[in-house]
């Protein structure tokens, strides 16, 4: 089996600006300078992404150069900019106009300390981050390149941090850029918020979404062999608790298998596909005996993005955060605001699907059920039951608003419920919206956020607003 979260050999350039007024002895500092900033970045604990060093860039002609070769590097997903002396900024403007990938600017200097015994005009000439970053930013904000500001020392835990996190934001770009959208069938009737211009998504954000009939993916149902079956119900036995109903005694045994052959066939379609997002719907199951469930969880478990009832902004935005948090502690999940508990002072949402919440934020080992599921008309599907983990979390919604799109993002803080849910045979999320209940749910309202959203354990609302900036959308933040 394939997993679309092993994403490998991605780089992004190190450019270091400066110019010849200096000389070439300052020059050849320079570029001494910048390859131990930059290696000091490729170093950082969990990287996800390769840095690469540039030969310092001192003409325009070096600069245009260098960022076309940025342009048409498949794995270049981004520029760390560095102004280490005065790069005067008319020498970008060329440069910069063919730039379409995201650029952290580093404003840093090489040395930490200014030496008070020492200093004198030689130290001035080669550390002039002050205000060389300074110039340089002045010419991105006049042709308006979106970016991410970093300040600070370069060998500062904080700005390593923020480097970290920025590279995740990178690396989702890129994935928007060639991500393939499956729809199984055609979205919930009468929703609204699942439909959108999927034209203006590609050309805002990149990714192709595309529509296949039922009976393509019955087809590959009916290739799955027993053997398969066999050997993925042994892979479910050593991962999974199951009920007792679902062994090979149990009633419910038929059901498990028709669950497996389910997620054999729909990943040899997304994987044959080259998708990395997909959508169902309980409208659309003509051809199958149950809708979806366990191979959905398990399918998101391994990196692919998912939204119910055809909601393919939230499938693609479920794909980009997993994207984003490559390497990191906790998970990304489908989600859906499903009940309130409104006890004063402990106000909080029960969030849920009917079937399909991703493992990968599963805070006690997941066990398969089989129950009967009210809409569908189809066979009890199988399921991974589990309470997520408690902690800071967030949940974001990209929403069309028909001239844009919008990203609305909510910090939230997940807790333990304070008793067992013994006849809720669903994966489970308790949380508390940030500021508060009243608040938070009143502005998601009026900003018009989706029901459906993708909950994160493991991203910044930093990182999701760096995104949106990056991507040509609109933000808003709750809380």
């Amino acid at each position: 089996m394939s997993n679309p979260l092993t994403i490998t050999g991605k780089t992004l350039y190190f450019l270091t600006g400066s110019q010849h007024l200096y000389g070439e002895e300052t020059l050849r500092q320079v570029a001494e300078d910048s390859r131990q900033v930059a290696d000091a970045l490729n170093g950082i604990a969990g990287l996800p992404v390769r840095v690469e060093w540039k030969p310092v860039l001192t003409t325009p002609d070096e600069i245009y150069r260098q960022l076309r070769l940025v342009e048409t590097d498949d794995d270049c997903i981004g520029i760390i900019c560095w102004m280490h002396t005065f790069s005067p900024a008319k020498m970008w403007i060329k440069g910069l106009q063919v730039l379409h990938k995201p650029m952290c600017h580093l404003h840093t200097q090489f040395l930490r300390d200014i030496p008070y015994a020492n200093i004198d005009m030689d130290y001035m000439n080669l550390h002039q981050s002050a205000h060389g970053g300074r110039e340089f930013g002045h010419i991105c904000t006049r042709l308006g390149i979106p970016r991410r500001v970093i300040v600070g020392h370069w060998a500062a835990t904080q700005v390593q941090q923020q480097f970290r996190e920025w590279c995740g934001v990178a690396l989702a770009r890129d994935a928007d850029r060639n991500m393939k959208v499956a729809r199984f069938g055609d979205n919930m009737r009468q929703v609204a918020v699942t439909e959108g211009d999927k034209v203006a998504a590609q050309i805002t954000l990149g990714y192709s979404v595309n529509g296949y009939g039922m009976g393509d993916l019955v087809e590959r149902l009916d290739d799955v062999k027993e053997t398969q079956i066999d050997d993925l119900l042994e892979e479910y036995r050593s991962l999974y608790t199951l009920a007792d109903n679902l062994l090979p005694d149990g009633d419910r045994y038929p059901n498990l298998r028709y669950s497996a052959r389910l997620e054999i066939g729909m990943r040899a379609f997304l994987e044959d596909g080259g998708f990395t997002a997909f959508t169902d719907t309980f409208e659309n199951l003509t051809g199958m005996r149950q809708l979806p469930g366990l191979a959905v969880q398990r399918l998101m478990a391994d990196g692919y993005g998912f939204g119910g009832e055809g909601d393919w902004k939230t499938a693609a935005l479920v794909r980009t955060m997993k994207v984003m948090a490559t390497g990191l502690e906790g998970g990304n999940s489908f989600m859906e605001d499903y009940t309130y508990h409104f006890e004063p002072g402990n106000e909080s949402v029960l969030g849920s699907h009917m079937l399909e919440i991703c493992p990968s934020i599963a805070g006690d080992k997941p066990r398969i059920e089989c129950h009967p599921l009210g809409i569908g008309g189809k066979a009890d599907p199988c399921r991974l039951v589990f309470n997520a983990g408690a902690g800071e979390a967030l949940n974001a919604s990209l929403v069309d608003m028909g001239d844009r799109f919008r990203l609305l993002i909510n910090p939230v803080t997940a807790i333990k419920p304070k008793a067992d849910l013994p006849l809720l045979p669903v994966a489970r999320v308790l949380w508390q919206v940030k500021p508060d209940m009243a608040t938070g749910v009143e502005a998601w309202i009026k900003a018009g956020g989706a029901h459906h959203t993708c909950y994160s354990q493991n991203l910044s609302v930093r990182q999701l607003v760096d995104y949106a900036e990056v991507s040509g959308v609109e933000a808003l933040v709750i809380g």
